[in-house]
């Protein structure tokens, strides 16, 4: 598949979805002075290059009581039992996302928690699962860094 052209009124339209992937593609049609049908067709043709790949919704996990984070490293028996373990990984919804990874741990995931009692559970359905060697954690003291448009923006000016 050949690589997929943007140009400026598409990453216009990124720019203002990435800050809200709600608004209106009236909103965004006025801002850019095109009509909301262009809208469409321009988002409707990135998503089907695969360049939109659905939306996202952000909440914030302290006001639900889940403001406890934590990094866990999976040392697993023999690599060959990735799959499994992802597998039984996936089935634990604490567990917000997991990497297969190089180096020190063969996976790496982060949770969220209600508290350290919490998180302990967590980390335990974790150690228990056929295939886990052992695990190590780190507690996230603070999320200091979290902005996708920063990248965004980066990678839209290396497509110039």
């Amino acid at each position: 598949m050949s690589k997929f052209k943007l140009d400026e009124v598409d990453l216009q339209i990124l720019d203002m979805l990435i800050d809200n992937t709600r608004i209106p593609f009236t909103d965004i049609a006025k801002r850019l002075l095109i009509s909301a049908g262009t809208v469409h067709v321009r988002v409707k043709k990135m998503e089907d290059q695969g360049i939109i790949m659905g939306s996202s919704l952000t909440l914030d996990y302290e006001k639900l009581g889940y403001s406890f984070i934590a990094y866990v490293g999976v040392f697993l028996n023999n690599t060959s039992q990735t799959k499994f373990v992802l597998e039984r990984i996936n089935e634990i919804p604490y567990v917000t996302v997991a990497h297969v990874t190089t180096g020190k741990f063969n996976i790496f995931c982060k949770i969220r928690a209600k508290d350290t009692k919490h998180a302990k559970d967590v980390i335990f359905m974790i150690d228990d699962i056929e295939g886990v060697y052992r695990t190590e954690t780190m507690i996230s003291l603070e999320e200091s860094i979290n902005d996708k448009k920063r990248l965004m923006h980066t990678i839209f000016q290396e497509l110039d």
